[in-house]
């Protein structure tokens, strides 16, 4: 396959890379400091900027499926992207894209109308990250297109077992955490072999 990964450079991006490439996939990576990756002959590094249009749409040219773990980090990054990438893979005719969000942005089991991250479900105070994977998540799904999120609950580093808990648009009951390993694998193998096409799926051990 052919691939392109937005986030290459963060903990689970970077998993997802390191898994396509041992796996004899072509991959293309949009990062602002090449520096950050290892060369590797499957792999092209495209140095710039996700927030714009012609680094995210010659990222995309070519590729049979998209990959963004774009994170938040305070900033806005991931909705000034969500919007290019939707724009350039339309262009392109490019069907499927599977992201990487938050349990925020599940479904609350207390208040089904309500995201979890504005129920009282939700232990985090502040909720600028999951407000701005809501944003993203709301264009994906006005789309044609063929979109996962992955949403993983608390997030620590770890390798992958193989083994953890889905729901779809909820988090599996009293998950607490998955390690970003595991996230990784679920992602890659939902990027390779499509089980959840338009929707949410909760991720937790």
């Amino acid at each position: 396959m052919n691939i392109t990964i937005f986030g290459a450079t963060g903990r689970v991006g970077n998993e997802i890379l390191q898994r396509a490439l041992k796996d004899g996939h072509r991959v293309k990576a949009l990062v602002r400091t090449p520096s950050k990756l290892t060369p590797h002959e499957n792999l092209t590094i495209l140095e710039g900027d996700i927030r714009e249009q012609q680094s995210v749409s010659e990222a995309i040219k070519g590729a049979d499926a998209v990959f963004s773990a774009i994170g938040t980090d305070k900033t806005t990054t991931l909705t000034d992207a969500i919007p290019l990438i939707i724009e350039a893979m339309q262009k392109e005719e490019i069907k499927r894209i599977v992201t990487i969000g938050t349990a925020g942005i599940l479904q609350s089991r207390t208040n089904p109308e309500e995201y979890r991250f504005q129920s009282t479900e939700s232990k985090r105070r502040l909720t600028f990250a999951a407000e701005e994977h809501a944003k993203a998540y709301e264009q994906l799904v006005t789309t044609n297109l063929e979109w996962t999120v992955v949403c993983p609950t608390y997030l620590p580093d770890g390798k992958a077992t193989g083994q953890w808990r889905i729901e779809r648009n909820f988090l599996p009951e009293d998950g607490v955490e998955i390690s970003v390993g595991d996230t990784a694998e679920f992602a890659y193998k939902e990027l390779l072999d499509p089980q959840f096409i338009n929707v949410r799926v909760g991720l937790a051990y």
